[in-house]
């Protein structure tokens, strides 16, 4: 078996550019570059048939280190909670109020980029405190 190269994360959505561009903030990712032949991701898209024009976009880790995110459009709007989501992780080594504090700061940062906070789960005897807030498209993710 080979063994794994990469890993590419896939959000469904209505408007993939825009989805992509707050990930690219939140995480401090980048725009892939043009495919060959394109000066810009414009030029790329209106080239495309009208119906595939606005329908995917992507993000990278400029350090190449962590997974690349691509973002489709789907038809659908969002009906449930997702069966998988991204932990945004700022508060690693803290505990107690000062992970909390951690957490509200890169909550509101979120929120002015249109998050949505959802709810602070308390540190308990198992886990540390985290924090559930949504994406722009209500996709559900954590202040880890």
């Amino acid at each position: 078996m080979a063994p794994v190269k990469q890993v590419q994360v896939t959000f469904d959505c209505a408007e993939p550019e825009r989805v992509a561009r707050f990930w690219c903030e939140v995480l401090g990712y980048v725009v892939p570059p043009p495919p060959q032949g394109f000066a810009s991701w414009d030029d790329y898209d209106r080239a495309l048939p009208p119906e595939r024009q606005g329908a995917a976009f992507a993000c990278m880790d400029p350090a190449g280190v962590g997974p690349r995110l691509f973002f489709q459009r789907v038809p659908e709007g969002k009906v449930v909670k997702n069966r998988v989501h991204l932990d945004v992780r700022v508060g690693t080594g803290l505990v107690g109020e000062a992970r909390v504090a951690a957490l509200e700061a890169e909550c509101a940062r979120l929120i002015a980029l249109g998050a949505t906070r959802v709810r602070l789960l308390r540190a308990d005897e198992y886990n540390e405190s985290c924090l559930v807030m949504q994406d722009i498209e209500g996709n559900e993710f954590c202040l880890d």
